[in-house]
């Protein structure tokens, strides 16, 4: 791959919230730090301001009254986009489609006033480093999903970009070729140590891509963490229910007590062992199992606690309406107060 210099920059937002025109509260007051060359993953529901924080950072938004953004220390709170030097790349590409693959992804040089001869240079620098030489003189519009989007990145990183900004952008991809992508921009971004910012409503986007990842709930933070910390020690319901699967049960419906644990067992379907009843904590009747080739993936009905679902890798198969025993791990167990302790 083409090694191309760029200059990480670090971010902080101070009191940063959004409140749109219609009286609309979009954004809390917000305070996030992103050291220079990491990558940071905004994850939440549709609605919950992820977004928003996005387009204060680029400048396509100001904050409210007293919020500040700066790179490196440097206010930029009312520098618009094109004074920031932000690279984006977009859920739709917003690629000219009258232009050929070389032309957009030479744009933002031109506009800079870059030379002719060194537009050439990093053009073809860029179209190596994505793979798409072939397409260089293709029209957008003869182009994949896919090739599109390895193209809107050519672009946002050709102006090497302080920061760039990534907004949805595999959304639009079928299965296979998001996976296939999200491998890609994930060597990219490591390979160009550039400080990077994306959004996803995506939660193995957000676990494969994230040094670290902003949960957001309703215009507030709900977490900060690496993609381990979210997942095991989440700090408070929404998280634990918002990221992957979590199991409720009560200590009642347990067949034998766990230390020291009063009210409530929390866990993740892989953290259990199928045993025999001896050494069981719970046991249910197996109301579905889904083979995922990988692993079987059981909900069972526990007396007293509704339904738990258990991923197992066993190759035993248990039967619908067979009965089940199984034993929570130790290190498995989920302690929300810890968690906020630790966060």
């Amino acid at each position: 791959m083409t090694t191309i210099e760029t200059a990480s920059t670090a971010i902080t937002l101070h009191q940063c919230a959004k409140t749109f025109v219609n009286g609309t509260r979009a954004l809390e007051p917000v305070n996030l730090k992103v050291t220079a060359g990491e990558t940071v993953v905004l994850l939440g529901p549709s609605g919950c301001g992820k977004t928003t924080l996005l387009r204060l950072i680029a400048g396509l938004d100001e904050p409210d009254q007293g919020g500040r953004v700066l790179f490196n220390d440097e206010p930029v709170t009312n520098l618009p986009i094109e004074k920031r030097n932000v690279g984006m790349v977009f859920q739709s590409y917003a690629l000219f489609p009258n232009m050929t693959v070389r032309d957009n992804v030479a744009y933002g040089l031109a506009v800079r006033k870059i030379s002719v001869a060194n537009i050439g240079v990093r053009v073809d620098e860029m179209l190596e480093m994505m793979h798409i030489q072939d397409l260089a003189d293709r029209r957008i519009d003869q182009l994949s999903g896919g090739q599109r989007q390895r193209v809107a990145l050519a672009r946002a990183i050709a102006v090497r970009p302080r920061v760039l900004l990534l907004d949805e952008p595999l959304t639009a991809l079928d299965a296979l070729l998001r996976d296939r992508l999200r491998v890609e921009i994930d060597e990219l971004l490591r390979h160009l140590g550039i400080t990077a910012i994306y959004v996803t409503h995506d939660q193995a986007e957000a676990m494969a891509l994230g040094d670290r990842i902003v949960v957001m709930s309703k215009g507030q933070i709900a977490q900060i963490g690496t993609p381990q910390e979210i997942y095991f020690q989440p700090a408070n319901d929404f998280v634990a229910d918002f990221i992957g699967t979590v199991n409720r049960v009560p200590v009642a419906a347990l067949s034998s007590r766990i230390n020291g644990v009063k009210n409530e067992v929390m866990f993740r379907p892989q953290d259990v062992d199928i045993v025999t009843d001896g050494e069981a904590h719970l046991s249910g009747c197996v109301a579905a199992a889904f083979f995922l080739g990988d692993r079987t993936r059981f909900v069972l009905d526990v007396a007293g606690s509704g339904q738990v679902i258990v991923e197992s890798l066993c190759r035993a198969s248990q039967v619908v309406g067979s009965q089940v025993s199984l034993r929570i791990r130790p290190e498995g167990l989920i302690s929300l107060a810890q968690a906020e302790h630790r966060s």
